[in-house]
């Protein structure tokens, strides 16, 4: 049975490391590819539904899939983020091999 007494030995207190927010949502990277150059950010379960440009097919929400836009300079990055698209992963990794 434990003792009601507080230990002795105390825990050094650290402080908490920095929260990365774009790694706590799933990560963000940069792809390229024969098709340019992508942000690809990992969503880990959606809350609504999306129409996967790939495959047409709805993702359903909870959902685990990925949101990629265009790294186009030109445009800039806020003209990317409007131009954002829901991709089921599967179909996001084999969009290369797609007509």
């Amino acid at each position: 049975m434990p003792s009601g007494r507080r230990s002795s030995r105390r825990r050094r207190v650290e402080p908490h490391p920095e929260l990365d927010v774009d790694r706590a949502l799933g990560g963000r990277r940069t792809e390229s590819g024969p098709d340019g150059e992508w942000t690809v950010q990992t969503v880990p379960a959606g809350t609504k539904t999306y129409r996967c440009p790939g495959c047409r097919q709805e993702i359903l929400p909870g959902t685990a899939h990925v949101v990629a836009w265009a790294n186009d300079a030109l445009l800039g990055a806020v003209a990317g983020l409007e131009d954002r698209r829901h991709w089921h992963t599967a179909c996001w990794q084999a969009r290369g091999r797609r007509r």
